[in-house]
């Protein structure tokens, strides 16, 4: 599994540590990764997904994942997360035929 957060695309960058006397080693950037299950409106039910902290904040602040996914790229979306926005974008297609046809 990839260090690679399914919904923004961040990922481990690489740098330098540089201490007082200005020495420079090689050190590692790694995104701040949580597991969480996050609630689709339109498909009904709760999906789980490898994101960053800053990811989740995203999500809230856009409206839930639904919201989020409509607006995100696909390019920095998972392959995981690509076929979620589009399982949820046909299930928001077919839901007001349905309401309309009740």
């Amino acid at each position: 599994m990839s260090r690679r957060c399914e919904l923004t695309g961040k990922a481990v960058l690489s740098g330098h540590k540089v201490s007082h006397s200005n020495h420079k080693t090689k050190r590692v950037f790694r995104p701040n990764l949580v597991q969480v299950s996050l609630i689709s409106e339109a498909l009904g039910r709760s999906v789980r997904l490898r994101v960053s902290a800053h990811a989740l904040r995203s999500v809230e602040h856009r409206g839930g994942l639904d919201a989020f996914l409509a607006k995100a790229p696909e390019l920095e979306l998972s392959q995981g997360a690509r076929e979620l926005k589009r399982k949820i974008a046909k299930a928001a297609v077919d839901a007001p035929v349905e309401q309309a046809a009740s």
